[in-house]
């Protein structure tokens, strides 16, 4: 963390109104020294802490393609920002049959009040100084999970909740560069879109949320050819919506 906060801005510095911003809730794998997960730290490095990829690719967004990116700064494990302050699943116990043993009987407002509260709100503030023409919710899943035989076969997909304006936009652009898209899959916006409704829907912004799968960006090759597919990608959306 950075100045002990929860989160970064990247390009942020020379804001233009009208343009795409990058929000990365899953970026970075960081578990401050005094908070004890009580858990294999081999863990930190796999998908149930860390969205692995994302950082690489926000930060190429906002660096080399004129999008300014927030990204967090600690483990969904520690505090995980894209889920509401009352969900049981924002200081989890158990991920993809992993026992978060340290997190059990946690000091859940206390962690809200160091991480969640002060991202979002940072966040918030970062939203109303770009006025963005479109949000970027950047992600990424696993190709397969250890509590589940379920094939996650796509390579992209895209998950919204009630606004698809720019979902379906960007459905068919991936779809017209070869790749296997999945619509609201292998999650649904329905369900898992905590950020996005909170500083999208709720004001009546477009956005596009983003699951990449992990084994397309997992080296710096990737992450920059997802950059520069992003790039193109969302700004031709957010000329349609």
């Amino acid at each position: 963390m950075i100045d002990n906060l929860p989160y970064r801005q990247v390009g942020t510095e020379d804001l233009r109104p009208g343009g795409l911003l990058c929000v990365a809730d899953h970026a970075s794998n960081y578990v401050p020294e005094e908070i004890e997960l009580g858990i294999d730290p081999r863990l930190l490095n796999e998908h149930i802490a860390v969205d692995i990829g994302v950082e690489g690719i926000a930060d190429r967004l906002a660096r080399r393609h004129n999008i300014p990116a927030h990204i967090a700064c600690v483990s969904r494990l520690v505090c995980d920002l894209h889920r509401r302050e009352d969900e049981p699943a924002v200081v989890p116990t158990e991920s993809d049959g992993k026992l978060i043993a340290g997190n059990i009987g946690a000091d859940v407002e206390a962690r809200l009040d160091r991480f969640h509260r002060p991202y979002h709100n940072a966040l918030a503030d970062l939203i109303e100084r770009a006025r963005p023409k479109m949000l970027v919710a950047l992600h990424s899943f696993t190709p397969s999970l250890d509590t589940s035989e379920e094939e996650r076969p796509w390579e992209v997909a895209l998950l919204y909740n009630r606004d698809d304006r720019a979902a379906r936009h960007a459905i068919r652009l991936f779809g017209e560069q070869g790749l296997s898209v999945g619509d609201n899959q292998p999650y649904s916006g329905k369900q898992l879109n905590a950020t996005m409704d909170r500083h999208a829907e709720a004001n009546g912004i477009p956005y596009c949320t983003v699951e990449i799968r992990q084994d397309q960006i997992d080296t710096e090759a990737g992450q920059a050819r997802w950059a520069v597919l992003l790039a193109d990608v969302m700004g031709r959306v957010a000329l349609e919506v």
